[in-house]
């Protein structure tokens, strides 16, 4: 006991820290794709980082002083070149100290992606194990395998709820909470109806485009941080059963299945599986009908190419670099169709989403032509992750096969005493 206390009092650095609120977790990011969705609304990019405290700071000043200042009326009357409109429109004491705060958010976020890449291969190094679960009064939380597009598709549904799928609840409350203010401030609602009425001319009248000029920003950075980071807790579950099966089924006493030092009554059952909780329920029902634990062998599979590269961001296995320009690409369209939108007839909302459309499908052509020159680097198709082998016996041979088969094995064969599978 006493030595585990001290391995724990000598950690430095962990990957993860899980706790009633969330998984908070460092992981590999690129710099410019961070300084970009600072660049798109200040705070954001440390939102990303998982630096509540400093994302939540610069995305409330962001909103204060852009209202005080009337930057997005500003932007809008630039681009529909009445200029005349926007000289009169902007507060510039109020912009003059937008400006500094602005540059400050996309260099600190750049920054500090900078700093967390170099902590997280400090941590991976020093491999510590993390607590995978956490029960409380209020609530639970535990590390699992979930869906990056289910988590997708809900926050585009609704704002917020990817981030709770994901169990996210900080970034969850704070995402939900300013989309319901820059919801109802830009009166995006009321003008959302009259679109699908086909009242053009009244959707803009009731629409208030400073406050509306924020959606597009907040709407897909939901999507966004939801998906990236269903994919990221995804390899955290990974690694930490990985550690977990190296610890307590990988016994150097275990008898390789080789025909010259096979027991005579001894059967092997071979199976492969994905990482998941399924893996961990087949082992102990295995273990809950007789078979022992130092019969089980369970080896996680090293994958190519996992980590990522921090320039070209090819990281198609997740998917996770196919979808970060497109992500940026669909708020800076989305902004510009917004704002166009407002002198042409179909308004603001229907341009911005069909700006939204046209960015995000052209940042994915941009990522698939690039991503052919890499083509040769990695295999995406997924495949078996661990390898699982049981000694057992004629009599609990067919069970311990049908327990696998039940908890979603890939694949299971059975080793005869001459060595061969059928």
């Amino acid at each position: 006991m006493s030595n585990q206390k001290d391995k724990e009092s000598t950690i430095r650095r962990q990957v993860a820290y899980i706790s009633f609120l969330g998984t908070t977790q460092l992981h590999l990011r690129n710099p410019f794709i961070v300084a970009c969705w600072s660049a798109a609304f200040p705070g954001m990019g440390h939102l990303l980082l998982s630096k509540y405290l400093r994302g939540f700071l610069l995305f409330t000043w962001e909103v204060f002083i852009n209202y005080k200042a009337h930057i997005n009326l500003l932007i809008l009357y630039s681009f529909i070149g009445d200029f005349e409109k926007a000289k009169q429109v902007v507060d510039v004491r109020w912009m003059a100290l937008y400006i500094p705060t602005y540059i400050f958010a996309i260099w600190d976020s750049y920054r500090s992606a900078v700093d967390l890449n170099n902590v997280y291969k400090l941590a991976a190094r020093e491999d510590a194990q993390i607590e995978p679960f956490k029960i409380g009064a209020l609530e639970i939380n535990y590390i699992d395998k979930r869906k990056p597009w289910v988590a997708l598709m809900w926050s585009l549904l609704a704002p917020g709820s990817g981030q709770v799928y994901i169990h996210r609840l900080v970034a969850a409350t704070f995402v939900i909470v300013w989309t319901g203010i820059i919801a109802y401030y830009s009166r995006v609602l009321p003008a959302f109806n009259y679109t699908l009425l086909g009242s053009f001319n009244q959707a803009k009248s009731v629409l208030d485009m400073q406050w509306f000029l924020n959606i597009p920003s907040v709407y897909l950075f939901s999507a966004y941080d939801a998906y990236i980071n269903t994919v990221e807790n995804n390899k955290l579950f990974d690694w930490e059963q990985t550690k977990f099966l190296k610890k307590d089924y990988q016994n150097s006493n275990f008898i390789v299945p080789f025909k010259k030092n096979i027991r005579g009554d001894s059967m092997y059952i071979v199976s492969t599986f994905e990482h998941s909780i399924y893996l961990e329920l087949a082992i102990t029902e295995v273990q809950m009908k007789g078979i022992k634990k130092e019969n089980i062998m369970a080896i996680s599979m090293d994958k190519k190419g996992e980590e990522l590269s921090l320039f070209d961001s090819i990281h198609s296995s997740d998917g996770l670099s196919l979808f970060d320009l497109p992500a940026i690409l669909a708020v800076l369209f989305g902004i510009f169709g917004s704002v166009y939108g407002f002198v042409l007839k179909w308004g603001p909302l229907f341009w911005g989403l069909i700006a939204i459309f046209i960015g995000a499908t052209m940042g994915f052509i941009i990522k698939l032509f690039v991503m052919k020159k890499y083509s040769g680097r990695q295999n995406d198709k997924k495949g078996a992750e661990v390898v699982l082998i049981i000694e057992c016996n004629e009599f609990t041979v067919e069970t311990v096969k049908d327990t696998l088969w039940l908890n979603k094995a890939l694949g299971v064969a059975k080793l005869n005493i001459g060595g061969n599978l059928f």
